[in-house]
């Protein structure tokens, strides 16, 4: 793993909701469905049960989002990535299964305040009024791929680490003052 560098060096916005740049995180994508002993092995490197759909599992700075029906985002402190690893290919050993450190290949941003939804809503098509405490929202922001929760007082989205600065320009727009939503 190499060194840990955020994509936008820490970079952020205040407007009508702040926008800012948290990573770098460990994340590591588990593909499996049906495997033996993948709900304890999730439980050991995360602290938390494996979540139903379009849910995420959080215990402090751990968490375990669902993102497809065989898929699940382990999200870690970024100098654990590579042990996750380890402790899942022992602990589901034999079986099919793919764990991958995407923790280089990902930008992660908080939009944060009492208006954080609004910034979002602008950019996905998701309807924030149905959105439940512990969803994970696999989406877009404009034309680009995103996932988001709901933590504390607004949202963590990730995206890939190469429109990274893309997707920090659109939620900084978003946020801009005066651009409220009605």
């Amino acid at each position: 793993m190499s060194d840990p560098v955020s994509a936008l060096g820490g970079a952020t916005f205040d407007g009508f909701a702040r926008v800012r740049e948290i990573g770098p995180i460990g994340m590591v994508t588990l593909r499996a469905k049906d495997v033996a002993g993948l709900a304890e092995a999730v439980k050991a490197v995360t602290g938390t049960a494996l979540p139903a759909p379009r849910k995420i599992e959080v215990a402090g700075e751990r968490a375990c989002g669902w993102m497809s029906p065989d898929e699940y985002l382990l999200v870690l402190p970024y100098a654990e990535a590579g042990a996750a690893i380890a402790s899942l290919s022992k602990a589901l050993a034999g079986q099919h299964f793919l764990a991958a450190d995407v923790s280089d290949a990902r930008a992660v941003f908080r939009v944060e305040g009492e208006k954080a939804a609004q910034v979002l809503a602008k950019l996905s098509p998701v309807d924030f009024a149905a959105l439940q405490p512990g969803e994970l929202r696999r989406t877009r922001a404009a034309q680009v791929a995103a996932a988001f929760w709901a933590d504390g007082d607004g949202f963590t989205v990730v995206c890939f680490r190469s429109v990274g600065k893309y997707v920090f320009d659109l939620l900084a727009s978003s946020a801009m003052a005066g651009s409220e939503l009605a």
